[in-house]
């Protein structure tokens, strides 16, 4: 089941928003031109992301600076597992997630 969260033309570098999705809290932001979307919660300990610093393509995590490549996941600086990145759908106008 598609479940849309924003409009195509809404997303624009520096783009970041929060959506509720079946239980589940999930980060959607615009990262060099590419839009990412990943669970909004750090594999760390838990923090939310969706204040996290961004720098190029590296995310940091406000409370405990984990450090995480948003393109690939993958923790940079910390002994943690990876974020959850979830796989982007488009249908017309809109991009979302597939359930």
């Amino acid at each position: 089941m598609f479940v849309a969260l924003e409009r195509l033309l809404n997303l624009e570098e520096g783009y970041r928003r929060t959506f509720q999705v079946a239980g589940r809290s999930l980060l959607l932001m615009v990262v060099e031109q590419q839009p990412v979307l990943l669970e909004n919660r750090c594999p760390h300990q838990g923090a939310p992301l969706h204040n996290a610093t961004v720098l190029g393509r590296v995310l940091r995590c406000a409370r405990h600076g984990s450090e995480f490549d948003l393109f690939t996941g993958q923790a940079l600086n910390a002994h943690c597992a990876g974020l959850t990145r979830l796989t982007l759908v488009y249908d017309g106008d809109r991009i979302g997630v597939d359930l």
